[in-house]
């Protein structure tokens, strides 16, 4: 975080200086330096979230791969972490605002969700020129360290059934065969055939073709922000038309209890 002179808060008093944007009501909006509604006049609403986040028009290929890594990982399953959190907000009658932000916000976790991209998108963008020898290495290090590597190893099961259909994406788009990529599937290699045996999953994938299509960590940990947003609305809806309380319903006698013993309570 870059330090500030004393001196510079008192030309910001009363106004706000941006180089991103500007409303004028009754007139105009600009996003850097652009007209907004002549600037998207034909294009995605992709295209303007990815310009006016990273300064760049990103190719058509970029821009759908992009797409395609929220896509692939939006699953409408009110069992999952946030998803929870936004299917419990419907049952409870929250607003949809609230359950959706709740949600989004439970993202910003340590061992899913934000935690393991961005760890997986340091380390990979760290150890991208590393030998076979060098990177498996710093990977044991930091395994014996932690216990544990961002973007490798999964609970319940050891395969990722995303992987696939995003390589093959990346493949029609020709982003396949980046550094990045191909540094995420060289030290899956590297863990499957040691003592790890632990395979690359979601989060080293998605960090590495951020990286190969040239993103700013800031760029990617505000896309990962909203990267599971697509299953959350929907169990937000479905529970918020059912009973209400009926999620995940918890019966009196399925509560362990040692606590005091019963008594009588006066009238």
């Amino acid at each position: 975080m870059s330090r500030v002179d004393p001196k510079d808060y008192e030309a910001r008093i009363g106004h706000v200086t941006t180089r991103l944007g500007g409303f004028f009501p009754g007139h105009s909006a600009r996003v850097r330096g652009h007209d907004l509604h002549e600037f998207t006049v034909d294009k995605r609403w992709f295209d303007l979230y990815l310009f006016s986040l990273t300064g760049r028009e990103l190719g058509d290929n970029e821009r759908d791969m992009l797409e395609a890594l929220w896509t692939f990982t939006s699953y409408p399953d009110p069992r999952i972490w946030n998803n929870r959190v936004a299917a419990l907000a419907g049952s409870s009658r929250a607003s949809a605002a609230l359950g959706i932000g709740a949600a989004i916000a439970v993202t910003d976790a340590d061992i899913y969700g934000l935690g393991p991209c961005l760890a997986a998108f340091d380390f990979i963008g760290a150890h991208v020129a590393d030998s076979d020898e060098a990177l498996l290495q710093a990977a044991t290090d930091k395994l014996r360290r932690e216990r544990r590597l961002g973007g490798y190893g999964r609970p319940v099961v050891a395969e990722d059934e995303r992987i696939a259909p995003t390589m093959a994406k990346a493949r029609a788009l020709g982003l396949a065969d980046g550094p990045h990529v191909r540094t995420a599937f060289r030290l899956d290699a590297l863990l499957a055939e040691g003592r790890w045996r632990m395979r690359i999953n979601y989060a080293a994938l998605c960090s590495a073709l951020h990286l190969d299509i040239g993103l700013t960590r800031d760029d990617y940990e505000c896309i990962l922000a909203t990267i599971f947003l697509g299953g959350m609305p929907p169990v937000w809806k479905e529970h918020n038309q059912e009973a209400a309380g009926g999620l995940f319903p918890i019966p009196v006698d399925a509560v362990h209890y040692d606590g005091v013993t019963p008594r009588r309570w006066p009238d």
